[in-house]
């Protein structure tokens, strides 16, 4: 039996322990490998306090979910059912999959798929006095809160999951030390940027900001710039398949 033809270029990931697979999917049909260089692991909350959070949320006319991970954990906390005349709104089309799966059959999604583009949705224009049921985790989606907030909704905020900081395994940094064939980052978290940035060793900063970038959204476009990367492009949206797509603009033109 011969051996497998290593991949002849390389996505990285910043994504959440176990949110890989998805992008290492759409990576292997562009014949890209993916080295996962995860900064963080979700934790879902299970207490009292945010069962109760969640009942307030989810009893709102209008309900918004930030993440699939933010369906996953209420899901796993509470039945998602929907009322009369409810609204329920998601960040992205992976969210609202997420959603349509966990029994919610209507679900509206930006085209843009970020928090400016969330903000635009008909539903969110006019909102005073509207309670707004919002889930979350604890540093999710900044803009959207204040936003809401200021067109009048009253927002009950349900913070279901949590991010706990992990270190950088040594293996994936070996890894990242050994490569050597091209590669390009894929950007759908500014905070995973910094997280991944203040772990680094002073080594291979310098290897990891100088990599192309793909941003899922003008905003981590510009993280990425103020950050230290000089090549950036923006994906259409930040489905894996919309990141990798993007990458291969970089792969054919020779990316190292």
């Amino acid at each position: 039996m011969g051996h497998p033809t290593p991949p002849a270029w390389y996505v990285i990931s910043l994504r959440p322990q176990g949110g890989h697979d998805a992008l290492r999917r759409a990576a292997r049909r562009q014949g890209a490998g993916l080295l996962a260089l995860s900064p963080w692991r979700i934790a879902r909350c299970d207490d009292d306090a945010t069962r109760e959070s969640l009942r307030a949320a989810l009893a709102c006319p209008v309900v918004v979910f930030t993440s699939p991970a933010a369906v996953a954990a209420a899901h796993a906390l509470h039945p998602l059912r929907s009322g009369p005349g409810q609204a329920w709104l998601a960040v992205g089309s992976g969210t609202a999959a997420a959603l349509r799966r966990a029994g919610i059959g209507r679900v509206a999604f930006p085209d843009r798929m970020d928090s400016e583009g969330l903000l635009a949705l008909p539903g969110l224009t006019e909102l005073r006095g509207t309670p707004l049921g919002f889930v979350t985790a604890p540093d999710g989606r900044n803009l959207l809160v204040p936003t809401l907030e200021a067109r009048g909704a009253e927002v009950r905020r349900a913070d279901v999951y949590r991010r706990e900081s992990v270190p950088l395994g040594a293996r994936a940094l070996a890894a990242f030390d050994r490569l050597s064939a091209p590669a390009c980052l894929l950007l759908s978290s500014g905070a995973a940027l910094q997280q991944v940035l203040a772990q680094l060793p002073d080594s291979l900063t310098g290897r990891f900001t100088a990599l192309p970038a793909v941003a899922a959204s003008e905003r981590l476009a510009d993280a990425a710039r103020d950050a230290g990367f000089a090549r950036v492009v923006l994906a259409d949206g930040p489905r894996p398949g919309q990141l990798v797509k993007a990458a291969c603009t970089f792969r054919h033109g020779s990316i190292r």
